[in-house]
């Protein structure tokens, strides 16, 4: 059974910076993406960046392209987000997903909250 755990969220300043973690365990993740998406409250759920598990090919949403990093440690099974000149309308509750190469997002983490204040 897969389980993605997501930590790091916090409340930040405008300007600064945090780093996301997303803990997976109970698949081979071999030919799969791990993507971030967020959600701001009376907005809907979109993404900001994926990773290849196994190529390390990674795409990004244009609104961080520049300031957020994404990458992986095989060995802890972990991905990772680097966030960096954080904005007020980063704010959302950000998750961590994984599909299967050429499928869809079907599992969740629970989600961290995010707050960048102005």
């Amino acid at each position: 059974q897969v389980q993605l755990a997501e930590s790091g969220g916090g409340l930040v300043q405008a300007g600064g910076s945090l780093s996301l973690s997303c803990a997976a365990s109970g698949h081979t993740f071999r030919r799969t993406n791990i993507g971030w998406f967020r959600q701001a409250p009376g907005k809907e759920r979109e993404f900001v960046v994926s990773i290849g598990w196994s190529t390390g090919i990674k795409a990004y949403a244009e609104s961080v392209k520049g300031r957020f990093t994404i990458s992986r440690d095989a060995a802890k099974m972990t991905v990772y987000l680097q966030m960096n000149s954080l904005k007020p309308e980063d704010t959302a509750v950000y998750y961590c997903a994984m599909r299967e190469i050429g499928g869809e997002y079907d599992y969740w983490g629970q989600g961290t909250q995010v707050t960048v204040s102005s």
